[in-house]
């Protein structure tokens, strides 16, 4: 903190010879430093995330990014200013210079700010317009083997909702407009209803319950936020367990059948197709799902579409088992919330370097893994360039044309 500190200052130094300049953004950054130290000190494990820490670490994005990103470039240039010193005095070139380190050029510091803003609008547009900026993405899938009563079949998928981080009443029921308008033949959530606690979702619960009961009904499954793992209950094991039994509950309440390593049939014209549902199961994270009981009414012939939260499952255990699951739909990741999507040119976040399917589309063998990007957030209040997501995806029987 302190390097990120003392290279940023001397952007501003470069930038601006003004006393008046240097003496308020050093004021500033003391402050600000200050209301970070407090707020972090103050983070209640009991209780886990709330508006205010919310708030710290978007704060502490939205400042320390930028700097980081300065201290950086300020440092890159002290290595060029090293070694041009260096060689200056080996080799006896003639400067005007009377300082061993050549002057910090008020150009690479003109670059350096400016490289600085972009994270900073960006971040700053997150949290204010980007964390409801809802995105509906589409994806035809075709299946040899799918039954021909489902074909055409339209699922809509959500994951992660984070129920504890909303803060905005009307723009989650346009979120619910959104997934009524696509008229779903079948409704799937992967899991994360809620940040830690099961009160967390009680003021949404009347919204979510507007979400249309589609032909062939709603499924869901846990996520890891849902175990509510992530809170020091000081010994209480009892409050964990109402906590979790009342977290689980809430998928009825809003008209949703929870799967908690279990199947369900939907059938149509004598013809049926199996959503399987796991318990959380991740590489990283608790590995409560158990695949083989889920699957114990499903034959090994039948069409498989399998609910798992982490998409890390997919990798380890799904992908190359032998009951051939065909889609498997998952979330978690958020896409880290941050990134940078160009259809068909460019897919890139920092999320990517932990997970090897992250966000959209993945095959293998015939195979399909679905990640959703989620339709809420967490830690950090707000989303850029990777946009809460409503996934609609249509089944077809054929080939891929």
């Amino acid at each position: 903190m302190f390097l990120v500190e003392l290279y940023s200052f001397q952007t501003i130094k470069t930038l601006s010879k003004l006393k008046w300049v240097h003496y308020s953004y050093i004021t500033i950054s003391i402050v600000l430093l200050a209301f970070l130290v407090y707020s972090f000190s103050k983070f209640d494990r009991s209780i886990g995330q709330t508006d205010q820490t919310m708030f710290t670490m978007g704060v502490f994005l939205l400042f320390y990014v930028p700097k980081m990103i300065l201290g950086v470039l300020m440092f890159s240039e002290d290595i060029f200013r090293l070694l041009e010193g260096v060689l200056r005095y080996g080799m006896k070139w003639q400067t005007n210079s009377t300082s061993f380190l050549p002057n910090r050029r008020m150009v690479v510091s003109q670059i350096a700010l400016f490289l600085a803003l972009i994270p900073f609008v960006s971040l700053l547009y997150g949290m204010a317009k980007g964390k409801y900026n809802f995105k509906v993405y589409h994806e035809t899938l075709y299946y040899k083997d799918l039954p021909a009563s489902f074909d055409g079949t339209k699922i809509v998928h959500i994951s992660d909702i984070h129920s504890g981080s909303f803060d905005n009443p009307e723009k989650i029921e346009k979120a619910i407009d959104l997934i009524n308008q696509q008229n779903a033949d079948l409704i799937l959530f992967t899991g994360d209803i809620v940040n830690s606690l099961a009160k967390e979702m009680e003021p949404w619960i009347g919204t979510f319950q507007k979400i249309k009961e589609p032909t062939f009904g709603k499924f869901s499954v846990l996520g890891n936020h849902d175990y509510g793992e992530y809170l020091d209950w000081k010994g209480n094991q009892q409050a964990k367990e109402e906590n979790f039994e009342n977290i689980q509950k809430l998928h009825q309440q809003i008209g949703f059948q929870l799967l908690n390593n279990a199947s369900a049939s939907i059938t149509k014209d004598y013809e049926s197709i199996q959503i399987i549902g796991v318990e959380n199961w991740g590489h990283n994270f608790k590995k409560a799902g158990d695949l083989k009981l889920a699957s114990t009414k499903v034959n090994q012939t039948d069409f498989k579409i399998l609910l798992s939260h982490d998409p890390s499952h997919w990798e380890y255990e799904v992908k190359n088992h032998p009951n051939h699951y065909h889609l498997t739909l998952s979330g978690h990741t958020h896409g880290m919330q941050f990134g940078i999507e160009i259809t068909g040119i460019l897919q890139w976040s920092p999320v990517q370097y932990v997970y090897k399917q992250w966000a959209g589309l993945y095959e293998f063998q015939e195979k399909y893994l679905y990640v959703n990007r989620g339709f809420g957030f967490h830690a950090y209040p707000g989303r850029v360039g990777i946009w809460p997501e409503i996934t609609v995806i249509e089944l077809k029987k054929g080939e891929k044309k």
